[in-house]
């Protein structure tokens, strides 16, 4: 016998990314409207329990995605990337060595954490001219997720995919840590399902994490929502003693306009497993993944048309 509930799930599998009105709500991703808002977390609970296909529904782990982990030469987090996301049902990371020319293979691409070439001249200043990085900057450019941890986020900022630059922390010295971030935007793909004010406890180490800005850069940020992360005490306050490197603003992550993009100093990769510490950084892999899902699946019209 159905319940209500039972009910309910049976048709939010159908009409997997509408809102409880069979709406198309809104997503920011890469200048387009991608559905979701409004009944997103409960929405994308529900999706995890399946997706709707030609024979019926499908269980989430059956339509896997690939993402990528660059590995330059001085990354020392691709690993701990490459178990992260590999620990989430569904995803299948691969090291991509730096001197690959594409990444079509792939759903997402991720930039880990490390030294890499040393971090001579500048962090990140040198592995932005690697020859994959051509493919990086294409594929983000044409939509695709990119997710920059630490050194990754320096790498991005390098290469012009995300604004403002890293530099060396306020206190002169190599800061590791737990820190507590404060979610700052709910419908970006890497944080759609935390909403607004969720703490994520995640780790740092870095020696160059103070992000800066100018002025209008600052402005612009804030005024576009690109802000997605910043660090904030127990009580959620964006206070100066949480703040581990000086970073203006409090700001641990940002993405760009169009939002396909995100760098953070914390390594969410470390902190994808309870027994590590902490498992919210899971929460960004998940969250990258549904967004693909989201994008991935066919239109109201197209399941209609598969039904007939």
């Amino acid at each position: 016998m159905n319940t209500g509930n039972e009910s309910r799930l049976q048709r939010w599998e159908f009409f997997d990314f509408t809102d409880s009105l069979g709406r198309c709500p809104r997503l920011r991703l890469n200048a387009k409207h991608t559905p979701w808002q409004g009944e997103r977390q409960n929405h994308f609970h529900r999706v995890q329990t399946g997706i709707f296909c030609a024979s019926g529904r499908a269980p989430l782990h059956s339509v896997e995605m690939k993402f990528a982990v660059i590995q330059f030469p001085g990354s020392n987090c691709d690993q701990d990337c490459v178990a992260g996301i590999n620990a989430v049902d569904g995803l299948r990371a691969e090291y991509v060595w730096h001197k690959e020319t594409s990444l079509g293979d792939f759903d997402a691409i991720v930039l880990p954490g490390g030294f890499a070439y040393g971090d001579y001249l500048r962090c990140g200043a040198i592995a932005r001219f690697s020859p994959v990085m051509k493919a990086v900057i294409s594929d983000a450019r044409a939509g695709k997720l990119v997710l920059g941890t630490c050194n990754g986020f320096q790498i991005l900022c390098e290469a012009g995919l995300l604004p403002g630059a890293l530099v060396r922390n306020r206190s002169l010295r190599f800061v590791c840590d737990m820190v507590i971030t404060r979610v700052e935007v709910d419908d970006s793909p890497f944080t759609h399902g935390c909403p607004k004010g969720t703490l994520l406890c995640l780790p740092v180490a870095h020696g160059e994490g103070c992000f800066f800005a100018d002025a209008e850069t600052l402005r612009e940020l804030n005024a576009n929502e690109q802000v997605i992360l910043r660090y904030a005490d127990s009580q959620g306050l964006t206070v100066a003693d949480a703040n581990p490197n000086g970073s203006i603003e409090n700001i641990a992550g940002i993405c760009n306009r169009e939002r396909n993009v995100f760098g953070l100093m914390p390594h969410p990769d470390r902190a994808s497993d309870a027994r590590l510490g902490s498992p919210d950084g899971a929460k960004i892999f998940q969250s990258m993944m549904e967004t693909i899902l989201a994008v991935r699946s066919p239109s109201a019209s197209e399941r209609v048309a598969q039904v007939a």
